[in-house]
Order: structure tokens, then sequence, then C-alpha cells
């Protein structure tokens, strides 16, 4: 996986090919889809959720930059693949999850991986976790109709955030950076993500 499909597409940060070799992607999904856990694709988790490709989980999470003493914000647990991903390579996460059925199971799959730098919360992602702002690093892992609104106070100064912006069939992956001065914006790629649901997100599982 890591050489034929994250190496040979741009993925050269050497911290996140060594956590993508090492996490078994295969405890993260369904056991009906066991063969195909390290192919690179999507795969459904239930809920209509899905766990990210590895190639799109490795490049949100080199376009994050981390170093290791990050203080990190995901939306969207889903399976936990990412958010083990995270714990791997930063000081602490923060993890929230829409979906009681996924995020739970998550949190104790992750637990009993022995991960203790993770926190887990179940709610509306789209609003943040102000109570445990600010953060140096944030990661929407669903797209989103704009740049989310919190990311203005809940983003420390100097941080960014990954997120991908768009409808249901023309998304761009996103990165932003806080300065002074405000948000400014990078486009990486497109890509195309299950949509964020909650109050500064999607009213709906159905983009327009």
């Amino acid at each position: 996986m890591v050489e034929e499909q994250l190496r040979t597409r741009g993925i050269h940060d050497p911290r996140v090919l060594r956590i993508m070799a090492a996490v078994p992607r295969h405890l993260f999904v369904d056991p009906t889809f066991a063969n195909r856990a390290y192919s690179d694709h999507a795969l459904p988790i239930g809920q209509e959720q899905t766990i990210s490709q590895p190639f799109m989980v490795a490049l949100m999470t080199q376009a994050l930059g981390l170093e290791g003493d990050e203080k990190v914000l995901e939306i969207g647990t889903g399976s936990g693949y990412q958010t083990a991903i995270l714990t791997e390579l930063a000081d602490r996460v923060f993890t929230i999850e829409r979906i009681p059925e996924i995020g739970i199971p998550a949190q104790e799959r992750l637990t009993a991986m022995g991960y203790t730098n993770v926190v887990f919360r179940i709610g509306d992602g789209s609003l943040g976790w102000r109570e445990m702002a600010p953060f140096d690093r944030v990661i929407v892992t669903a797209g989103a109709p704009r740049v989310p609104s919190f990311l203005e106070e809940q983003l420390r100064i100097g941080g960014c955030c990954i997120v991908p912006v768009g409808d249901a069939s023309n998304q761009s992956l996103v990165r932003v950076t806080r300065s002074e001065e405000g948000l400014k914006e990078q486009v990486l790629c497109s890509c195309t993500f299950v949509p964020l649901i909650g109050r500064e997100g999607w009213s709906s599982g159905e983009p327009g």
C-alpha cells in the first residue's frame, strides 16, 4: 500500500509513510471487506459513512504538517482510522463524531489498541469544540458547503485546517491557514467525501 499507492503519488513525509505502514487498516473495516482493506478505495462502515481511501488519508495528514507537539481537532471520527494516524503523529487529538453507532465503537476500538492521547465526543462537529480551543491543526473528514466559520476563533494563529469544500459532485480539498489578517485558502486537489451534517454544515445527507 505504502509503496504502490502513497509514495508513487507524492506522499513523501517519512513520518506519515511510516505510520501508514504501521497502523493495521484491516482492524477499522467491516470483516466483509477485510480483503479490500489495503486497496486504494473508500469502503462503507455503516450509517451511510465511509473510511477514506489510504491515499486521501495520507494526503490530508501530510498537508497538516505535523511535527509531534500539536493539538489537533478532527471532525468526523468515523471508523477511527484517521484518528489513529493522527494520535501517532500529534501530541493530543480531540475527535467529534455525529453518529453514536459509529463513534462509540471507534472509541472502544482505539482504546483497546492502547491509544491514550485522544479525547472523544459525540455531537455536531460543524461547530468545532469551543471548550478545548484553540487548536494547532484541524482536519474535517466530511464535505462542507463552505470553510467552517468556527475556524476564525478556534484555530490558533499560525495553524491550519484541511477541509473538503463543495457540493455532492464537486468538492475541493482546501488547506486553510489562519494569520493575524484572517484565513487564507489553498486548493490542494479535487475530492469526494460524505457530507458534513450539522448547524454549520448541510441540513441533510444530500447536499445540492
